[in-house]
C-alpha cells in the first residue's frame, strides 16, 4: 500500500494529527496495535474523559526543554478543540479547575475523532501491530501484520509507557532510537506514591481514609486538592500531580489543612472545650481516624485546658508541614503518563518533525512533553497532534 502520511498510534495525538492531514487532502493510514481506537480516551476521567482544561498554558507542562512546548500550545488552543466538541453537539461540563469533561460518555469524543477521520477520507487500521520500520528514497518502508505500506511521511502516536493493561508499549522510543534520536529517560508520572516500612506500617490501616483539600510541596512546587490514603500509600489529585515532581530521596511535606491556621483555631477550642482531649477536637478538623492515629505517633495527647498557647501553635506548625517519607511510586501499571519521552531538542517545536530525518514526525505522550493532572495532557496531544498534522 502507498499512502502520503502513515500515523502509528490511533490515540488522542494520532487521530487528531490524521485528522489534520486528511482535511489537507493527504492520503492517511492510521494504524493501531489494538483492538480498537482511542482506549486511553475511553477510560478517562472515570469514563467521561477529561478532554481538555479551560486554563491551559505553557506553565502546566514539564519538559527538559519548558519552552518548547509553547507553539503548538499557541496555534491549537482549548478553545479550538471546545469548538470541535461544540459542532458534535457533545455536552460537557467544568468540573473543577477548569477541567472539561463529558456529560455522559468519552465514548462520544472518540465517536467524533472517528467521525472527523471519515469526513476527512483517513484510513482506520486497528490490531495491526507493526513489525519493522526502515527509510528508502521516497520516504519509509513499514512492515505491519497486514502488509507492507510505503509512505511518504511517517509519524509516531504510540504514546507512553503507562498503563501497560490498556497496550502501552515502548514502540515508539525504540523508533526514536532507531532513527538516531535521543530519548531521554523515562518514569511513571501523575502516579500514587508507596510507603515502606514503618512509615506504611503507621498510616496502612487509614486506608480509604479521604481529605478534600490538603496541599503537597516537593521544593517549591506545591499543589493544592485531596488526598487518599491508600494500603499501599497516599493517591488523590494532590498527590498525583506532585509525582510528577517527586524523585526517590526528595523531602515530601503536606499542610493537612492549608485553608485554615491550625495553630489559632485549636487556641479558640481550647477555650469552648477545655475538657476535650486534643484528638477527639482534631477529630473534627481532620479526618478523626487520621487525627487518632496522628496524635498516637507524633503530637500526644491530653484534654485542651493542660495545654499553653505556644503548644498548640506548634501543634498547628506540625500539621502544616508534615513530612512524609515516600519510598516509590506505583510504577507504570496505575500511572497516568510518562514523564521523559524522545528529546525535543532534536524535534521542530512547529511542526514535529524530526531534525535528524526529514520527513519523521514525533507527537503527544511520546515526546518529552508531560501536563499536569486535569485534561493538558489531551490538550498537548490535541495541539502536537495538529502542528504534525497541518505539515505532514
Amino acid at each position: 500500500m502507498k499512502v502520503d502520511v502513515l500515523v502509528i498510534g490511533a490515540g488522542a495525538a494520532g487521530l487528531m494529527c490524521a485528522i489534520t492531514a486528511g482535511q489537507r487532502g493527504r492520503r492517511v493510514l492510521l494504524l493501531d496495535h489494538a483492538n480498537k481506537p482511542g482506549k486511553k480516551i475511553l477510560m478517562s476521567g472515570g469514563g467521561r474523559c477529561n478532554f481538555t482544561n479551560l486554563g491551559a498554558t505553557p506553565a502546566q507542562y514539564l519538559s527538559a526543554n519548558p519552552h518548547f512546548c509553547k507553539s503548538a500550545l499557541a496555534r491549537y488552543t482549548q478553545w479550538d478543540f471546545i469548538a470541535l466538541v461544540d459542532k458534535h453537539r457533545i455536552a460537557y461540563h467544568e468540573k473543577e479547575l477548569g477541567q472539561l469533561f463529558c456529560d455522559e460518555s468519552s465514548k462520544l469524543i472518540v465517536r467524533m475523532l472517528l467521525d472527523e477521520c471519515t469526513a476527512a477520507g483517513v484510513r482506520v487500521e486497528t490490531g495491526c501491530a507493526v513489525e519493522r520500520v526502515r527509510k528508502t528514497d521516497e520516504g519509509f518502508a513499514v512492515v505491519t501484520a497486514h502488509g507492507e505500506v510505503h509512505a511518504d511521511s511517517l509519524v509516531i502516536a504510540t504514546g507512553g509507557l503507562s498503563i501497560p493493561s490498556m497496550g502501552a508499549t515502548g514502540l515508539g522510543y525504540e523508533l526514536a532510537r532507531q532513527f538516531g534520536h535521543n530519548v531521554l529517560p523515562t518514569r511513571a508520572g501523575l502516579v500514587p506514591l508507596t510507603l515502606s516500612g514503618k512509615h506504611l506500617e503507621h498510616y496502612q490501616e487509614l486506608a480509604g481514609v479521604a481529605l478534600p483539600v490538603v496541599e503537597t510541596r516537593v521544593g517549591k512546587r506545591r499543589f493544592r486538592a485531596g488526598l487518599l490514603f491508600t494500603h499501599r500509600g497516599i493517591s488523590g489529585p494532590a498527590v498525583l500531580q506532585i509525582s510528577s515532581y517527586w524523585q526517590a530521596g526528595d523531602e515530601l511535606r503536606i499542610d493537612l489543612s492549608p485553608e485554615q491556621d491550625i495553630g489559632d483555631w485549636l487556641v479558640a477550642q481550647r477555650a469552648a472545650r477545655p475538657a476535650a482531649e486534643l484528638r477527639n477536637v482534631l477529630g473534627d478538623l481532620l479526618p478523626r481516624r487520621l487525627a487518632q492515629r496522628l496524635c498516637e505517633l507524633w503530637l500526644g495527647s491530653k484534654p485542651m485546658r493542660q495545654y499553653r498557647d505556644a503548644e498548640l501553635h506548634d501543634a498547628g506548625a506540625r500539621l502544616h508541614d508534615w513530612p512524609i517519607v515516600a519510598s516509590g511510586t506505583e510504577g507504570y501499571r496505575t500511572a497516568e503518563v510518562t514523564l521523559g519521552g524522545v528529546d525535543t531538542d532534536e524535534l521542530s517545536s512547529a511542526t514535529m518533525q524530526s531534525k535528524r530525518v526529514p520527513g519523521l514526525y514525533f507527537i503527544g505522550e511520546v515526546v518529552d512533553v508531560t501536563g499536569w493532572l486535569g485534561g493538558y495532557n489531551f490538550q498537548w496531544a490535541w495541539a502536537s497532534g495538529h502542528a504534525a498534522g497541518e505539515v505532514v
